[in-house]
This record gives structure tokens, sequence and C-alpha cells, in this order.
């Protein structure tokens, strides 16, 4: 899997790191998380997931019948909240370098810092 991560493919692992869900489930907390700027529709999120699971970064937990119908539940893997660790240190570092830099700029201009 290519770094850095998109955003929708950031929030999906960083919603499987609470714990396992199905597709409405973390379409709904990708939502959340993202403060309603990031709307999955299904087949984006499914493409995205088969996705993942090839890569090993996600894996199902496990599949049940719900009125009828099949929901898989899915799970971060080992290896996916490693790339979730790596992409959220990456993130990180960013932030406290521009942080520093609008930080140093305001002392400049005379705003508040």
């Amino acid at each position: 899997m290519e770094t850095p991560l998109r955003e929708p493919t950031f929030l999906i692992l960083t919603a499987l790191a609470g714990e396992p869900l199905h597709g409405y489930g973390l379409i709904a907390e990708v939502a959340r998380l993202s403060g309603g700027r990031v709307s999955l529709r299904p087949g984006t999120l499914y493409g995205s997931l088969d996705r993942l699971v090839d890569a090993g970064l996600v894996a199902v937990e496990r599949e049940e019948v719900v009125d009828g119908r099949l929901r898989r539940y899915y799970r971060l893997s080992d290896s996916g909240g490693d790339l979730l660790a790596e992409e959220t240190e990456r993130m990180r570092a960013n932030v406290e370098a521009a942080t520093r830099r609008l930080n140093a700029r305001l002392r400049l201009t005379g705003g508040i810092a």
C-alpha cells in the first residue's frame, strides 16, 4: 500500500483500530471521525476494503446473517496497525513542522503566538 495514505483509507484504518465493524458501521464511523467531511458510499467502501484485505492490512473478523442478509465484520490486522501508526507519526511530524512555521510567522507579523 502506498503512503501517504489517502484520507478515506486512513479513516477506514482508524475506525477499525477501535473495534471490528461491518460495512455500514464503518461508513458511520468514518463520517463521525471526519466530522462529516468524508462520506463513503457503499461501493467505494467495499472496493477499499477488498484492496485492504488483499494487502493484508484488514481481515474479515466474522460473518453473520441478519434479517436474511450477510453481514461481514472487518478488523485491523497487525500490519494494518503498524502502517496506521507509521502514517500517524508522519502526519504528526508534518503538523509540528507547520505549527512551528506558523508560530514563527505570527511572531514576525506581531500576531499572537
